[in-house]
């Protein structure tokens, strides 16, 4: 294991954070709903509905099969670098944004949410390359500890800002990504050349897109562990992108508020992402997993109940703590399933998995707001609901075997 690989690797974990932390969470997601659209009837919550499922909705699409060709043809991180110069773009066009631009910031983010979705697709595919198995757990984890505390410099960077200078917010949002991922970019492996050019290599794969499909179902544990994730991270993430509107629309939160409570939240989860890093390698993610998720289940229906902002606060901070090691056993449960060779195709359905159940959860959870006349309450329990199923469906799945069984 390449310490120097394995710290480039890690720290593009800390250079995008701060885009899920801002963007997608605490800043951008209150201000589009809030500022750009309006939400006193819950028309805001439904635009961004829209802007997040259609984002996702691409991400899934084009993955699996940009995946593929990055793999036939050697170009993972070619592929890596232009989806996040792609988002950098997207957060720049933020600049523009006045109110009532409801359109035109529903395009943008889409841009840019594609972008630094896309760009994990081939910095996940990256952990089996350069992790032995055995140490899976505990460099996921570092990677999503870090990352939340570069999310927590993200927020205070933003707190700056808010509200008088949101451009400046969307700025130095882009400029924190850019500057921190250059050693990503630097230090891991090049390329390798396979022989097949990119031209051929897609294809290659737009023809034998059905074979493609055929190798990951061939992989029954994999197969299995993807339906599960299917589901729980559906509710997961919805939970992450429309935490912002609920607090501002349940419990009148403003922008300083909501960053200062996923600033919390973002110290609680970078807690629980190294607490949990090496259990989930002596125990197994899948143990880990079964834990947090129904740690995350009982959270979504009790925040269908609460009434208190201070409760609210306490439930945000416990779900920080289930958030990153969830995240961070997710993902090595995903890379030590993967054949070799495989990585950035088999990646590429992880990415579809959990983009294309994005797009229900949050349609579904703008949905049920605006037929509600903006309450958001039976939302947030609907989502407990997807993680439930996912939660069942995680119980057929056979990981290998954890340290401690090892033994």
């Amino acid at each position: 294991m390449d310490r120097k690989q394995v710290g480039a690797w890690a720290l593009f974990d800390f250079a995008n954070s701060v885009y899920p932390a801002v963007i997608q969470t605490a800043v951008f997601s209150v201000y589009y709903t809030s500022v750009i659209v309006g939400n006193e009837t819950g028309q805001g919550t439904w635009w961004w509905g829209r802007a997040v499922s259609i984002s996702v909705l691409i991400v899934a699409v084009s993955a699996p099969l940009l995946g593929a060709i990055a793999d036939r043809s050697g170009v993972r991180k070619k592929f890596m670098l232009a989806f996040t110069a792609m988002c950098l773009v997207g957060l720049s066009l933020f600049t523009l944004l006045e109110p009532g631009m409801a359109l035109a910031g529903m395009l943008f983010y889409i841009v840019a949410n594609v972008g630094f979705e896309g760009a994990l697709v081939f910095y996940n595919a990256y952990l089996p390359d350069l992790v032995p198995r055995d140490k899976q757990g505990w460099v996921s984890g570092l990677g999503f500890g870090i990352g939340y505390l570069g999310s927590v410099v993200g927020l205070l960077m933003a707190l700056v800002f808010v509200p008088d200078r949101m451009d400046l917010v969307w700025l130095s949002t882009a400029a924190f990504f850019a500057l921190f991922s250059i050693p990503t970019f630097l230090f891991l492996p090049a390329d390798r050349a396979t022989g097949v050019t990119l031209g051929s290599a897609a294809a290659w794969g737009v023809s034998n897109f059905r074979t493609i499909v055929g190798e990951v179902l061939a992989e029954r544990e994999l197969t299995r562990f993807l339906l599960a994730f299917f589901f729980y991270i559906d509710g997961i993430l919805t939970v992450i992108v429309m935490a912002g509107p609920f607090a501002e629309a349940e419990f009148g939160f403003g922008p300083r508020e909501a960053i200062q409570l996923f600033l919390v939240v973002q110290f609680s989860a970078l807690a629980g992402a190294f607490a949990l890093a090496k259990p989930t390698d002596r125990f197994g993610p899948k143990r880990v997993l079964t834990a947090t998720i129904s740690l995350w289940i009982v959270l979504a229906f009790a925040v269908a109940l609460v009434r208190s902002p201070a409760v609210f606060f306490g439930l945000a901070v416990v779900a920080g703590f289930g958030l990153g090691s969830t995240q961070a056993a997710s993902r090595a449960l995903m890379a030590s399933l993967v054949p070799d060779g495989k990585e950035a195709e088999m990646f590429g359905f992880y990415a579809f998995c959990g983009k294309s159940s994005s797009i229900i959860g949050p349609a579904l959870f703008g949905l049920i707001a605006a037929a509600t006349g903006g309450d958001q309450r039976m939302s947030a329990a609907a989502l407990g609901l997807l993680m439930l199923i996912g939660l069942v469906l995680l119980q057929r799945v056979s990981g290998p075997k954890s340290t401690a069984e090892q033994a």
